[in-house]
């Protein structure tokens, strides 16, 4: 394999007693946070920091957090009143609606009545005119009846005489006398 020098992996020096980590140009000593010579100056930058810190959210973050909690508590407020409102008009248009409609079914149920009633009268008023067209025809017809009986009962008078005539004179063998004959049939016909 063909390794060129500069690629070539070198072998770290080893670290013996005179050569410490320290020597190495690392620094010394162990982690900052954990020298006790540096608490007070840590303990003062805190102190600065958390200050700042306060300073920064008590007259920046916390109005601004404030402000938006209060647009939002205001914002909730009108919808919660415009949802009242709305219900308010919807159940008036609820009561509205079904005012209307017990309006409309009672005139609804009057219309039904005045046109059952209407239907009814016409009804009578065709049943009085055909019962008089009847009446009329059977007054007639009674009439006619009257009429043809008269005549036939006159005629039956005359034809009675002559059949009774006729008989009395096949049987007897002679003639008859008419004014007898016609008392004799008047007196038979009552």
């Amino acid at each position: 394999m063909f390794v060129t020098p500069g690629f070539a992996q070198e072998t770290p020096p080893a670290l013996d007693e005179a050569h410490t980590v320290e020597d190495s140009g690392h620094g010394g000593g162990g982690f900052p946070p954990f020298q006790t010579e540096t608490y007070p100056s840590q303990l003062l930058w805190l102190a600065i920091t958390f200050g700042l810190f306060y300073l920064f959210l008590k007259r920046v973050a916390l109005p601004r957090i404030a402000g938006i909690l209060e647009v939002r508590r205001d914002r909730i407020a009108q919808d919660l009143d415009e949802a009242a409102r709305m219900k308010d008009e919807a159940d008036a248009a609820v009561a509205a609606y079904e005012q209307e409609l017990a309006e409309a079914r009672r005139k609804a149920g009057g219309i039904a009545q005045e046109a059952r009633d209407s239907a009814k009268a016409e009804a009578e008023a065709e049943r009085r005119k055909v019962e008089e067209a009847l009446d009329a025809k059977l007054k007639d017809a009674e009439g006619r009846i009257a009429d043809i009986k008269a005549t036939a009962l006159a005629d039956v008078g005359v034809i009675a005489e002559e059949t009774a005539g006729a008989i009395v004179g096949e049987l007897v063998g002679g003639e008859v006398d008419k004014k007898a004959l016609a008392a004799a049939v008047k007196a038979a016909r009552q």
